[in-house]
């Protein structure tokens, strides 16, 4: 008896510290409402953002992203939520990435969208999206966008987070100096592959 229960407060304690790390992954709980900067010339302004409004006026060429995060909007913090505005030209593409710090809620604005998420048993699930349809990609899953339309497509995407965080995965793998060897030997392929696919890896896309 004694050992069962040296298990049982062994497996709850270990459930507790498991619990209590999940909990603190996520935004921090505020003590108020917010917190306004002090001398601001105009309170409202802090409460407002301007900086995606030139999108609507541009005709993008390739895959482009406006973010309204903690780090371009200040007053997210602490309220867990962000936002950004997706652009894809024709055959245009947000190539597997993941969002460590929060689920996306993508609301398809214009054009035909397919998008697709990974479970964690490598299940796939992908969806053809028109205007007004939206998708939810989970938190930490592997997911993608491409532009399977004739023109333009726009979609909107919420987090529930402040900052969401993306981790590319082309760009974690191939940019981020893991050695040929090992990518080579995790691929089944050889080195000049991996060396190739370095080259021509672009800039990662942030939001």
């Amino acid at each position: 008896m004694a050992s069962l229960l040296k298990l049982f407060f062994s497996i709850l304690a270990t459930t507790l510290l498991a619990t209590s790390q999940l909990a603190n992954s996520g935004d921090p709980d505020i003590l108020s409402d917010f917190i306004l900067p002090p001398d601001l010339p105009e309170p409202g302004d802090y409460f407002t953002f301007t900086k995606i409004r030139p999108l609507f006026h541009q005709r993008p060429t390739s895959f482009k992203i406006a973010k309204a995060s903690l780090a371009e909007f200040p007053s997210l913090e602490g309220q867990s939520v962000s936002y950004a505005v997706l652009q894809f030209p024709a055959g245009a593409a947000n190539p597997p990435h993941i969002h460590p710090r929060a689920s996306e809620l993508l609301l398809v604005a214009r054009g035909v969208l397919e998008v697709g998420l990974v479970d964690s048993a490598n299940r796939l699930y992908t969806q053809t999206l028109q205007s007004g349809d939206m998708f939810v990609f989970p938190k930490g899953l592997v997911h993608y966008q491409s532009n399977v339309g004739r023109n333009t497509a726009v979609a909107f995407s919420a987090f529930g987070s402040a900052s969401a965080g993306t981790v590319s995965l082309p760009t974690a793998l191939f940019g981020s100096g893991i050695d040929d060897d090992v990518l080579a030997k995790g691929f089944k392929t050889d080195e000049d592959t991996v060396r190739g696919l370095e080259a021509g890896l672009a800039p990662p896309m942030k939001y």
